[in-house]
């Protein structure tokens, strides 16, 4: 099978794809993998290093707010399209996949008129804009919310896995993780991150966690602070006298992911469709705090569809202290029962199986 996988611009449309690409190659080790990408996007840094060959096309993200952005978005597209479409002609796809992002929308409308099969996945409860405007152009939409549907107009094109996740989170140790990371076994160990780029108001609230628990035995915190925010929160602690101590890690980047999950009894991130299928496939309790500045606020949404099974605790930015957050972090270091219980309902919501659906789905549709 020759296969074109798409999707860019952050780790959320980027990973789903690697891991479809890779479960592809696992079932079929002559299969050929390409993937298009933007050279804006955080694929061109992260795709190289898999192994996978990848073509740049062009593709910009719309501002409706600004009418010559907006020209200038189209005028994008049809480059991306053009360039897509010679791409195409020359590798020979079977399937274009596309995960998301607003280089998906010139390659797969290329891919549509190129005549291959199309298929698009939506990692969120609520679908991102390119996603919504491709739908037509689909064979399948492969879901990572069941909730997702309500927002689309074709629901017989749609089909339930959940969110593709890459192998190495299923195979993570706790214990294992621990001695990687020189962590003490018995630890209750806190991992707070903003996703790939970091953000803001989880940095303002995870630094006053991080001098809360500065220096305290059998605790360890794991700040993810993401590199825009790195040199920042250095200087703060500078500025008010904290001298960091041994049990306090600051990250400006987490490269092995699923390593720190692994390492973590407790998570405080955004809600991010791909940041809690790693949660919750590695089986842990979340604090979950949805960014509000998204499409149709689908993180609230993904944070909500974990929240209401019982595997993570939901807080909204606007409510959001530090008073609070740490209220949260006590009680569940207090109670290792409810912990425990929160875990097992992360793991019950995890998507055990999306790569194997979406290449069944794929096989299926190769035999028509």
């Amino acid at each position: 099978m020759r296969v074109i996988v798409t999707g860019g611009g952050s780790g959320g449309h980027i990973y789903p794809a690697i891991a479809i690409a890779d479960k592809i190659k696992e079932k079929e080790p002559d299969s050929e993998i390409l993937y298009i990408g933007n050279d804006i996007g955080l694929e061109k840094d992260i795709v190289p290093g898999t192994g996978y060959p990848m073509e740049l096309v062009s593709a910009k993200w719309l501002d409706r707010r600004n009418i010559f952005k907006i020209f200038d978005t189209g005028l994008s597209t049809m480059r991306g399209i053009g360039q897509a479409l010679r791409i195409m002609k020359k590798f020979k796809p079977d399937a274009v996949v596309g995960t998301g992002g607003f280089v998906c929308v010139p390659v797969m409308y290329a891919a549509h008129k190129y005549g291959a099969k199309c298929y698009l996945h939506e990692q969120n409860a609520y679908p991102g804009v390119a996603n919504k405007t491709l739908e037509k152009f689909a064979d399948k939409i492969f879901l990572g919310f069941p909730e997702a549907s309500h927002y689309f107009h074709q629901p017989e094109k749609h089909v339930n896995v959940g969110n593709p996740v890459r192998q190495r989170f299923y195979d993570v140790d706790q214990r294992a993780a621990r001695e990687k990371l020189d962590i003490g076994s018995n630890d209750f160990v806190i991992f707070s991150f903003g996703g790939s780029q970091g953000a803001e108001k989880i940095n303002e609230v995870a630094f006053d966690l991080m001098e809360a628990v500065n220096g305290h035995k059998g605790v360890t915190f794991i700040f993810g602070t993401g590199s825009q925010y790195y040199d920042e929160i250095l200087k703060k602690a500078e500025e008010k006298k904290i001298e960091i101590q041994p049990n306090i890690r600051v990250k400006s980047y987490i490269n092995d992911m699923e390593t720190y999950l692994g390492a973590s009894d407790l998570i405080i991130s955004r809600a991010g469709a791909l940041s809690v299928a790693e949660t919750t496939v590695c089986g842990k309790a979340s604090i979950l705090i949805p960014s509000p500045n998204v499409t149709g606020n689908h993180q609230f949404f993904n944070a909500k569809s974990v929240a209401d099974k019982g595997g993570a605790v939901l807080i909204e930015e606007k409510n959001l202290t530090s008073e609070l957050l740490l209220s949260e972090v006590m009680r569940l270091r207090n109670n290792l029962t409810t912990l425990t219980e929160m875990s097992n309902a992360s793991k019950a919501c995890a998507p055990l199986e999306a790569t194997e659906l979406i290449y069944a789905e794929m096989k299926k549709d190769e035999r028509v």
